[in-house]
């Protein structure tokens, strides 16, 4: 039966983006300790006004939202605030539409969209761009236009809607939590990345002069140190909305009542959309007075969004698994099985998605391209090259070195979390069972960092009914 094999076996780089588990997030993720996100000088935020009265004041036309408050884990950090509606809503009804004038984009920050788009395809990001813009309003105080809405970034401490910060403000002993974790590379890799954007913050400062001649400052190296950059990033990174169908200049904004106050949902439709002049949201499904809104955050696994935003959704459709495998440069045959893989869609290396609740269907497609890397014989070879499909014989000898050789990747890569599933399992009772105490952080980290995910399990445990159905035929 079938085919594709392997006998040089398929190499395995160990690349896997593992699930991570958001009820356990939920209950024992505690908030780091960072200074605020865009600080300048350590200033406490003033508590005059709040920030829906300033924009009503500023031009928002009446909306069917309101601000409300969810306390912080162990009460060291001030509340989160989140938008609920302020009334029953019915599906496709407009909640809010924010004026453009009130919506922060490089287009509004630079003035000149043939700047913008200078600047956005060269060495600097938008986020990067937003978050330098931002950190010198922030040092005009009460003075910013801005203010009201840097107040409520200062409040949410770039922290997503489970009050949980992001993996990139976690410092390098909690980070050290997170070995065996692909999330660990992506987390240093994008530090990585803000480290060099802010070695190029002062290539802004000179191409964009008019703009931050109004700030009687220094040059942005020399005004904000790496971290204060860093804290105001993420932040950014935490809010900012991809707007569609718009210009350049245009496609990354901050919208006051957009995120981190609306919460993001793997499985809902709504987004905030360009509308004329304005950014609105029209809801995609009823609520209740009271209830918390949320909005679509795209296609994202679960470690991306606890990377970019702090939390992982439970019920996130886009959640997967990344196996890489690659045929054998060094195998006699390699052109001749690659040709057969490219044959049937598939490249000298590739990569599977393996998502949950699907994950017999992952393991079955991976199959036909495992038993190709066993494949020895020129005979064996010829009858693969000239048969149709990804089916042809195969002996229950290979079968089982395919088998064996998927779970023995399985097993690496779960030999490389620190703890295992029961004492992950015993470590969030205990976490459960503490007063939330900050003490408690390096705990929570170990919890996700050592958590076997529902995928990886579900695969191997696919592994038994596949390889009976196998050897039955």
């Amino acid at each position: 039966m079938a085919v594709l094999s392997f006998s040089s076996p398929v190499r395995f780089p160990l690349t896997f983006s593992r699930r991570l588990s958001p009820s356990r997030l939920r209950r024992s993720f505690l908030a780091c300790s960072a200074e605020t996100l865009v600080a300048a000088s350590g200033e406490k935020s003033a508590e005059s006004g709040d920030l829906k009265s300033w924009l009503h004041k500023e031009g928002l036309p009446p909306c069917k939202v309101v601000l409300k408050e969810r306390p912080s884990h162990g009460g060291k950090h001030r509340s989160i605030h989140y938008v609920a509606a302020s009334e029953d809503l019915k599906a496709c009804d407009v909640a809010f539409s924010v004026p453009n004038s009130l919506v922060v984009t490089l287009e509004r920050v630079l003035g000149n969209e043939t700047v913008a788009e200078l600047l956005t395809t060269n060495k600097l990001s938008e986020l990067a761009c937003l978050a330098l813009y931002l950190m010198y309003e922030k040092k005009q105080g009460k003075k910013s236009f801005w203010y009201p809405f840097i107040k409520e970034l200062d409040r949410q401490r770039g922290r997503g809607q489970l009050a949980v910060e992001s993996p990139l403000l976690w410092s390098k002993a909690e980070l050290a939590y997170l070995d065996g974790s692909p999330t660990k590379a992506e987390v240093l890799e994008r530090g990585e990345g803000i480290k060099r954007e802010y070695n190029e913050l002062d290539t802004v400062w000179f191409m964009a002069g008019s703009l931050f001649k109004q700030y009687p400052f220094d040059i942005p190296t020399e005004a904000f140190p790496f971290e204060i950059f860093k804290q105001a990033f993420v932040a950014v990174q935490s809010c900012v909305v991809h707007l569609q169908k718009v210009s350049l200049a245009r496609r990354f904004a901050l919208v006051p009542l957009g995120p981190p106050l609306l919460a993001y949902k793997s499985n809902c439709k709504a987004m905030l959309t360009a509308a004329d002049d304005a950014v609105q949201l029209v809801v995609d499904r009823p609520y209740k007075a009271g209830e918390a809104i949320v909005v679509w955050c795209g296609p994202q696994p679960n470690s991306r969004l606890l990377l970019n935003y702090g939390f992982v959704d439970e019920d996130n459709p886009y959640d997967r698994l990344v196996i890489e495998a690659s045929l054998n440069m060094d195998d006699p045959q390699y052109q001749e099985k690659r040709m057969v893989a490219q044959r049937n869609g598939k490249l000298a290396v590739q990569v599977f998605h393996v998502y949950v609740g699907r994950e017999k269907e992952a393991v079955l497609d991976m199959l036909p391209y495992l038993r190709l890397g066993y494949v020895s014989e020129p005979s064996e070879m010829h009858s693969v090259i000239s048969s149709q499909g990804p089916i042809c014989p195969a002996s229950p000898c290979m079968e089982r070195a395919v088998l064996d050789q998927l779970v023995r990747y399985f097993e690496t890569r779960l030999a490389g979390y620190p703890t295992t599933l029961s004492e992950d399992e015993s470590m969030s009772e205990f976490i459960v069972s503490m007063d939330g105490s900050y003490s408690q952080i390096i705990f929570a980290i170990l919890h996700i960092a050592g958590w076997v995910t529902a995928s990886e399990s579900a695969s191997r445990i696919q592994l038994g009914p596949v390889q009976l159905l196998l050897y039955s035929d």
